[in-house]
């Protein structure tokens, strides 16, 4: 398995053969970060000039491009420098999700531009599906919105303009775009998916959020570490004292710890694929783990800088509320907990999914 990918954080030393594009994703986001400074809103809108830059640069479909010779691991990279930058775009949303789904239902989407995805449940009356769809990203601010709706065993799918729907704008709690979507379409308008495309659909999402939070998490432990540098209390500055030396300390390690169950379910995807059982039990325990990690991490972050941490100018605050709004999407802890724990009781042993044996 190929892994490391996540390379990062206050430990990174080194390069490898991702060096480039890992410097050419972090320079797009610090020049995002940057020219935003000062301009953050609820709901943040999509940073177009990033967007617009990673379309320039050819990195807003990698995977969903059959001929870029890209996987998982480009695709990592990019995702946690954006998610460290604090970048505002639907990258994993375009590519990921909506990219890959059209192309499985053989759906037409446009070829540049954002895409994003409506996962719900479709009320079906006749020749006609309608649905009410929450928390989609980036909905009214995409070239097209790629639904789709269960109905009964089968997921429909379609895309179609946003004029086309209709739209409730709203955020989540890390300010970015999450509408509600209303859709009244012809049953004719949608095309069947394979048996297998919601729940590699989920699976890919939930992958992707645990990337974006390892980027979200080095960001707040960079941005502590500086604080405690820069600000004096009696005299010296607060990472002179043991306390939050040990904080410190506690919060690097938990990012450690969940880059490595982060990293674990890179190398599954990258080697086994998005379909396969592998991928499908290391990104289970990337989840579990996240979930675990995120609420400390967070916690540590704010108690480090004080009041000032919370208020929504403040950098900390995109990546701590982004990393709290992320590890609930795709499924939430205590979901990835029972299906671990199904997993673990099932009879099947955890090292041979890994390593191929079954």
């Amino acid at each position: 398995m190929s892994g490391g990918v996540l390379s990062g954080g206050v430990f990174a030393s080194g390069t490898d053969d991702l060096t480039d594009l890992r410097r050419l994703a972090d320079d797009i986001g610090d020049r995002s970060f940057n020219a935003r400074i000062g301009h953050r809103a609820l709901p943040d809108p999509m940073d177009t000039a990033a967007w617009r830059h990673l379309e320039d640069t050819g990195l807003t479909r990698l995977g969903s491009t059959a001929d870029s010779g890209a996987g998982p691991r480009e695709i990592a990279v990019i995702l946690r420098a954006l998610a460290r930058h604090g970048v505002t775009v639907p990258l994993t949303e375009t590519d990921l999700l909506a990219g890959w789904l059209a192309a499985a239902a053989g759906v037409a989407v446009p070829e540049s531009g954002p895409l994003t995805v409506a996962l719900g449940d479709a009320v079906g009356a006749g020749d006609r599906i309608t649905a009410t769809v929450p928390a989609v990203p980036f909905a009214a601010e995409s070239a097209a919105v790629v639904l789709a709706l269960r109905d009964g065993d089968s997921l429909l799918v379609a895309a179609c303009e946003p004029a086309q729907l209709s739209i409730a704008t709203g955020h989540n709690a890390g300010g970015e775009p999450r509408d509600t979507v209303t859709v009244d379409m012809a049953r004719e308008a949608f095309a069947a998916a394979g048996e297998q495309a919601e729940a590699e659909l989920i699976r890919r999402g939930a992958w992707a959020r645990c990337v974006q939070i390892i980027g979200a998490l080095d960001a707040a432990v960079e941005f502590s570490v500086a604080h405690t540098r820069e600000r004096e209390q009696f005299g010296r500055p607060l990472s002179a004292f043991q306390a939050v030396q040990h904080s410190l300390a506690t919060m690097a390690g938990e990012v450690e710890r969940a880059r490595a169950a982060a990293n674990l379910a890179v190398a599954a995807a990258e080697d086994f694929g998005f379909g396969s059982q592998h991928a499908d039990y290391a990104v289970t325990v990337a989840k579990v783990t996240l979930g675990q990690v995120v609420p400390s991490v967070v916690t540590s972050a704010h108690q480090l800088h004080g009041a000032i941490g919370v208020t929504i100018e403040h950098r900390l605050w995109l990546a701590t509320m982004r990393a709290r709004s992320w590890v609930e999407e795709f499924g939430d802890t205590a979901h990835y907990a029972q299906r671990l724990g199904r997993l673990t009781l099932s009879g099947v042993d955890p090292w041979d999914v890994m390593i191929g044996a079954v």
